[in-house]
């Protein structure tokens, strides 16, 4: 049964707790969430956050403590895995090593008991959605990281689930590798038009593939939206910190630099850098071509990171906290290394600075937050 209109899944305040007493761990905390249908969407976190937890949970592999899971509008909290309409592709490909291509996609299809012509059919229709149309009669051992990867997911598509739920489906790939099946994953998605729940700890791999993602830490969603609201506007200091390079104002560098007593995140690539000639007491040349929408902070450039195309400055401000600048390199090597120990200004829009909610006493801010 599939309710029309219905979301493809839906969390109702879900739990699950791992032992009991004082030794109870909390592993998913209150999750609420709705991924629509035909959405690719994205669990990110850290190792131990909960996501993957939260991946078998909808899954039907483990049993939530409290909370619901619904499916298409139904609610399939207690159902077992066989009878909910999702397949799981996971990290090690999972296939058997003794069949051909051809019969691994079959597999679930024969298991099924359907009719060998059709299992035949359905078989080529999942290999040529993931671009394997003849290699059907070879072995994984024949095949590379990444078609074997393909050839997993075909498996989980032929079937035709509503949900296609992915546990870290990239992590053994090399970087290249990765970042070309990242390209094949959204193409494919976009092809089979099927919704996709992907758990990768990977920011770079989640803002690439996803519509919307949720940020899970601590067994809790700390934010959910578009790659470019999440990266743009984060909700929480942890967000602003895992998600890609935070540099933090504390409430006191928030007061003298934005004006307001609040702690504010910037983006390493928002600031620009610029060095100024000013001698120690003298008034910096950097800071008069400041406009009115700017923020100036004036430093020290402690250590330049050359990079190719991109460099990295890390620079102690003088209202206290270091800033991360990312710039690309219209210079040369001896130019960029050169600014290294040189007093430069800093500037940045003020509406390219976040206000973060306040920051716990035990916790310092006063640094760039990095992955």
């Amino acid at each position: 049964m599939h309710v029309a209109d219905a979301a493809a899944v839906r969390l109702v305040g879900l739990r699950k707790t791992f032992g009991s007493g004082a030794k109870a761990v909390h592993a998913v905390d209150g999750v609420s969430l709705t991924v629509a249908d035909g959405e690719f969407f994205a669990l990110l976190g850290p190792s131990g956050s909960g996501k993957t937890t939260i991946l078998r949970l909808v899954a039907g592999f483990e049993t939530p403590t409290a909370g619901r899971v619904e499916l298409g509008g139904v609610d399939v909290t207690r159902l077992p895995p066989f009878r909910r309409d999702v397949n799981t592709v996971f990290q090690d490909y999972a296939l058997f090593p003794h069949l051909s291509v051809q019969d691994n996609v079959e597999y679930g299809l024969r298991v099924a008991g359907v009719p060998r012509r059709e299992r035949r059919r359905r078989a080529d229709e999942a290999l040529a959605a993931v671009r394997l149309s003849g290699f059907g009669g070879r072995a994984p051992s024949q095949l590379s990281g990444g078609q074997r990867q393909r050839v997993a997911l075909a498996r989980a598509l032929v079937n035709r689930p509503k949900v296609l739920l992915l546990d870290e489906p990239l992590g053994a790939l090399d970087l290249k590798l990765r970042e070309e099946m990242q390209v094949e994953l959204v193409s494919i998605q976009r092809q089979v038009g099927i919704t996709f729940v992907v758990v990768t700890h990977d920011q770079q791999e989640a803002l690439s593939l996803s519509d919307r993602l949720a940020v899970v830490n601590e067994g809790r969603v700390e934010q959910v939206g578009t790659p470019a609201e999440v990266y743009e506007r984060p909700a929480t200091r942890f967000v602003a910190g895992f998600v890609g390079t935070a540099n933090l104002l504390a409430p006191g560098a928030g007061a003298e630099l934005m004006g307001q007593d609040a702690t504010f995140s910037v983006r390493p690539e928002k600031v620009h850098l610029k060095p100024v000639d000013g001698p120690d007491g003298a008034p910096p040349s950097g800071l008069q071509d400041v406009e009115d929408d700017e923020v100036a902070a004036l430093g020290v450039v402690r250590e330049v990171t050359y990079a190719g195309p991109t460099s990295r400055y890390t620079v102690d401000l003088d209202a206290g906290p270091a800033f991360v600048v990312l710039a690309q390199n219209a210079s040369s090597h001896a130019d960029v290394t050169a600014l290294r120990g040189r007093r430069v200004c800093l500037t940045w829009q003020r509406r390219d600075a976040v206000r973060l909610p306040p920051t716990p006493a035990a916790e310092p801010v006063e640094r760039a937050l990095q992955p």
